[in-house]
């Protein structure tokens, strides 16, 4: 099996599962009953639960995470995109982006990431690598040095597609590097805001589809997706004390009602009980992309 990164005095839990989730779970029953496999990690370097963490599934809009980590380490955030004749007509969840307009690349990553908005994905993936083609190519060699072995992507925005594929582990190591810079931290914890095209004609407004966001104690974001062979999927941060705990679901019925709950049960579990539990260490996953600096400053859902 593979391992996550260790962050000090924090909590990850990561879940892959087929069941029901709203943000208010029934404690009378247990997230754990039953699912088709699940994958949780605590940082102090102990498992919680896992199973079946390198299942590939179709990964739907959490394909946008690799996307932002992509354009945020190649591109300045006030870099200005010429919204693509392609981008204009993508399908599925979109703002109503207009072939032409010029949006910030900051811009169009909130859209992308709060939103889920297939045209300002695509604007972006047409701007860094001149056609999604090359971009995405970028996006899997990208993933070759985060070593995700399990993980291919085929498009930038998470259309299903055959050659589209990821995993618990996977997308729960990529949120963990996507983490680390501040913008895509700062945006996916965002509940709303407002952007506008640089001529400032035209605004948008974005609230963000994390329904945990707002709702559930410490809830950080990250991003939702789903399509029709995805499923519900969600990958979510909640954050109490010096506790970190982050979710994975893949291909759910109902994500903001188990969602809660296994949150919950990562929040509650002793880090003694844990010890005993026959528990595993977690290595460091290697991200072997040379530097990490950054530059500066019902399809789809």
């Amino acid at each position: 099996m593979k391992f996550l990164p260790s962050i000090a005095g924090c909590t990850i839990a990561v879940f892959l599962l087929s069941g029901t989730l709203a943000c208010q779970a029934d404690a009378a029953v247990s997230p754990f009953a039953n699912p088709p496999s699940a994958y949780l990690l605590q940082v102090n370097g102990r498992t919680y639960r896992e199973r079946n963490p390198d299942k590939r599934r179709a990964p739907a809009s959490l394909t946008k995470i690799m996307t932002a980590l992509v354009i945020m380490e190649q591109l300045d955030m006030d870099e200005v995109v010429t919204v693509s004749r392609s981008a204009a007509r993508e399908t599925g969840s979109r703002i109503g982006l207009r072939r032409g307009e010029r949006l910030k690349v900051r811009d169009l990553l909130a859209a992308t990431l709060m939103t889920s908005a297939n045209d300002a994905c695509r604007a972006l993936a047409d701007h860094a690598g001149g056609s999604q083609k090359a971009f995405v190519a970028q996006m899997n060699a990208r993933a070759r040095r985060l070593d995700l072995e399990n993980t291919r992507f085929s498009n930038a925005c998470g259309h299903d597609n055959a050659g589209l594929f990821s995993t618990a582990h996977d997308l729960a190591v990529l949120t963990e590097r996507a983490l680390q810079i501040p913008l895509f931290a700062d945006l996916v914890a965002r509940r709303s805001m407002r952007i506008a095209t640089v001529n400032g004609r035209r605004s948008f407004y974005l609230k963000n589809k994390n329904r945990l966001i707002g709702r559930y104690p410490g809830a950080r974001g990250v991003k939702t997706g789903t399509t029709p062979n995805a499923g519900q999927c969600l990958v979510a941060l909640a954050e109490r004390d010096d506790r970190k705990v982050l979710l994975v679901i893949m291909h759910a019925r109902n994500r903001w009602r188990t969602a809660p709950a296994m949150l919950d049960a990562a929040f509650a579990a002793s880090s003694t009980a844990i010890a005993t539990s026959g528990s595993k260490r977690i290595k460091a996953a290697r991200d072997n992309s040379g530097s990490n600096k950054i530059k500066p400053t019902r399809e789809l859902r």
